[in-house]
């Protein structure tokens, strides 16, 4: 994967742009050693890197709306960054452009209860949103397994879900505004704390825009009321087939779990290993939650255990308290990390329908053995919200590009039978040039030429979602003009 060269002439303009971006804002915030820059150079897909120009991290609006000012002044490219957890390379910088990190941003702006939303600065972290409302009885859904780490920035950028997306949707479900800064400086709001907005759908456009039309940084998320209570149930089966099999049935059957996890025997020997969970050692795990009163979870788990063993499981356990169904969510939250124990990995995000998934579990362990690599997976099946995790050695010579063309594969896989390349990692740059996979020249034009009207100048986290031909052709096309 190439990324674009850096513009000499922009390059030279460093030392001015470091001059007039110290002008409005602290020493601290700007940062030009290039040792300390060096920080920036990834994100959470680290096969990738590249230095920035300069990093810069305002504290508020009206200092990321002076930043873009100068930038867009200088034309110079911005790249947009909340905690680096993407795992898409949403915010890999190219040498000649501008880091906006917002980590300095994380103030609770307003909470109210009686309308059930709350106003925080998009620096603020996923979970920490939940901890400023949960002593009210409150919590924020959106739960992506990164969710102690990552930005609430990053989850308007790229969508987020997680695992209880099934019940209660991904970001822009529980997203109800926004303050955003456009490249020029200007400073817009879209929706609000209100049931909805006149006019066209400008936030849904926004929600998910990968920073490729401007900077959010004020979010207005709903919150909602903790439900009476939820319990868990691990399902082990002795297939990958019956496992997907089985959740398909529940889907169809017309109850809806809070969550359903998917993990296979690779995964489940990992995160073991890590949380001692408790987990059954199969060839596939399901966790399934459900949550309301106690009569309500009783009914639902009848349910849901009588499709259960329609399907030969070799295991089902309840939690037994708070505490074991503690522990099997920290062996599912940590199952990033806990493979990460046995060996470098890519985490791919493909989304397919449900009923597709004993089809697509087959197919991908028959181009395990033909790419001589193993993958694992974890995902979350109830929305087929997959991310299979290529196992692969860095330092071995050419493993890395074996690992991008299985993933591609995947990738392709899920598009042919009906889903898409992506549910909540985004494009960025590890799908850009597999979008034609699912879109035509038309589809791509159009998508285009929505961030023509918000950055003409496409300056904006350059050489990312679009493929680079198509991309870079626009920009040159505006650089001319």
């Amino acid at each position: 994967m190439q990324m674009p060269q850096p513009d000499p002439s922009i390059l030279a303009k460093k030392d001015r742009l470091r001059d007039r971006l110290s002008e409005v804002l602290p020493a601290e915030a700007v940062i030009s050693d290039p040792a300390e820059a060096k920080v920036y150079e990834c994100d959470a897909l680290t096969a990738y890197a590249c230095p920035p120009m300069l990093a810069v991290l305002p504290g508020s609006t009206e200092e990321v709306a002076a930043v873009l000012k100068i930038c867009h002044q200088e034309g110079v490219p911005v790249v947009p960054r909340g905690s680096g957890t993407s795992l898409a390379g949403g915010a890999l910088p190219t040498a000649d452009s501008v880091i906006l990190g917002v980590a300095r941003m994380s103030d609770v702006l307003e909470t109210d209860y009686e309308n059930r939303f709350i106003r925080v600065q998009t620096g603020r972290t996923n979970l920490s949103v939940t901890g400023a409302v949960e002593a009210e009885g409150f919590f924020y859904a959106p739960d992506p397994s990164s969710q102690l780490a990552c930005a609430i920035a990053g989850n308007v950028a790229m969508n987020s879900g997680g695992a209880h997306c099934l019940k209660y949707g991904v970001t822009t479900n529980n997203l109800m505004g926004v303050k955003m800064v456009l490249m020029d400086g200007t400073v817009v709001e879209l929706g609000g704390a209100h049931l909805d907005a006149g006019g066209l759908d400008l936030l849904g456009v926004v929600c998910g825009s990968e920073g490729q039309l401007g900077v959010v940084t004020e979010a207005t998320l709903r919150i909602l009321h903790k439900p009476e209570g939820a319990r868990p149930v691990l399902m082990g089966f002795d297939s990958s087939e019956a496992a997907g099999a089985c959740v398909a049935d529940i889907i169809r059957s017309g109850v809806l779990p809070v969550a359903i996890e998917f993990m296979d025997k690779l995964c489940i020997e990992a995160c073991e290993d890590f949380a001692k969970a408790g987990y059954p050692l199969c060839e596939a795990l399901l966790i399934v939650e459900v949550e309301g009163s106690d009569p309500e979870i009783a009914a639902q788990l009848e349910t849901i255990l009588e499709i259960a063993r329609r399907h030969d499981p070799v295991e089902l356990r309840e939690a037994r308290d708070a505490d074991d169904a503690a522990r099997i969510w920290l062996g599912r939250k940590s199952a990033f990390g806990a493979m990460g124990v046995l060996n470098d990995y890519m985490c791919l995000d493909g989304t397919i329908p449900v009923s597709a998934l004993p089809e697509v579990l087959r197919r991908m362990g028959e181009m395990s053995e033909e790419f001589g690599l193993k993958v694992a997976n974890v995902f979350h099946a109830g929305d087929g919200n997959m991310h299979p995790l290529i196992l692969f050695d860095a330092n071995t010579p050419g493993q890395l590009e074996i690992c991008e063309a299985f993933g591609a594969e995947i990738l392709k896989l899920c598009v042919e039978v009906g889903g898409c390349l992506t549910g909540e990692h985004g494009v960025g740059v590890e799908k850009r040039d597999l979008m034609r996979v699912q879109y035509g020249d038309a589809d791509l034009e159009a998508q285009m030429a929505v961030k023509d009207v918000f950055d003409p100048a496409w300056l904006l986290n350059p050489a990312k979602v679009f493929p680079l031909d198509a991309s870079g052709a626009r920009r040159q096309r505006d650089v001319a003009a």
